[in-house]
């Protein structure tokens, strides 16, 4: 099910006060779905993902009676822009030199206005009805707009990316699961070892369901290197740990497949200082001005 923002549902309007810009967010995913403000928008017809967003911006513009800048990122061209929308439906792109206040004060107002735990509901509210197309578009932005925000390393993006792997995990999406899991585990791995071994068992879960044996041998050996760092310091405790680690160093060993198991219930979903970019990521292009798909004359 997808919501459609209207000026009258209070709910998606942002904080009045936040200075010195009200700030939305919006996202398109590599198959053209777009997200703004934390809402997926029913898109009719042939409609282009950059025209949806600039008309959904511009009325919160009209609502609001100032201008109102906009960041988006969008996964069909690789690329990240920054735009201004006036009242008056006439918007452009600009510079992130431009888009003030920057830095730490930046993100404050953004995530004043839209605070992204009250996301992380929405997203789980998704995933109970079993509505995990919305639910994992709606991670997606969640996650490509803290790390871009705060970095991958920060605590928000974090549980935002392992969300989106448990996600892409019911969903049968097995090879992102793993690719998005290992992510998490790595991160915590070099950051915070004691709080590691649940995510390298969540990555290790997502790996015992691929086939392909290039994929099982690459993502296996790192595995089972974190679980020999977590063994070799004395964190890995958990009888049900250890179970993973060995079944790893058995499958590397003999090659095994790996045995249908049934997927985890939904309402197991996990809870809601900048760092460099997860390797696996893929890097956006950078922003420049004057992008046209975002360039827009008033209304007559």
């Amino acid at each position: 099910m997808t919501h459609s923002l209207t000026p009258r549902d209070q709910g998606n309007l942002p904080v009045l006060g936040a200075t010195p810009l009200i700030r939305l967010d919006a996202y398109v995913a590599e198959d053209g779905s777009t997200v703004v403000n934390g809402h997926l928008l029913q898109m009719g017809g042939a409609r282009p993902p950059n025209e949806a967003i600039l008309d959904a911006v511009a009325m919160f513009a009209r609502t609001l009676r100032a201008p109102v800048a906009a960041t988006v990122i969008d996964r069909s061209v690789q690329q990240v822009a920054r735009l201004r929308v006036h009242p008056d439906g006439s918007s452009r792109t600009i510079a992130d030199e431009e888009d003030l206040p920057p830095g730490r004060e930046r993100t404050a107002a953004e995530e004043e206005s839209f605070p992204p735990l009250a996301r992380v509901e929405r997203i789980i509210q998704h995933a109970q009805r079993e509505e995990l197309h919305v639910a994992f578009v709606l991670a997606s932005a969640l996650r490509e707009h803290l790390t871009l925000r705060r970095g991958a390393e920060d605590e928000l993006s974090l549980e935002a990316r392992a969300i989106e792997a448990y996600l892409a995990f019911l969903r049968g999406e097995y090879m992102l699961s793993t690719v998005l899991a290992l992510t998490v585990a790595r991160i915590r791995c070099r950051t915070d070892l004691n709080r590691a071994a649940p995510e390298v068992a969540r990555a290790t879960a997502a790996w015992q369901r691929l086939f392909d044996e290039s994929q099982v041998a690459t993502r296996g050996q790192e595995l089972l290197h974190m679980w020999e760092r977590l063994s070799e310091a004395g964190l890995l405790q958990d009888p049900s740990h250890q179970a993973m680690a060995q079944a790893v160093r058995n499958r590397l060993a003999h090659g095994d497949q790996p045995e249908p198991s049934p997927a985890p219930a939904a309402a197991a979903l996990p809870p809601g200082g900048p760092g460099p970019a997860a390797p696996e990521d893929k890097p956006l292009k950078p922003t420049r001005r004057g992008l046209r798909r975002f360039t827009r004359r008033a209304a007559r």
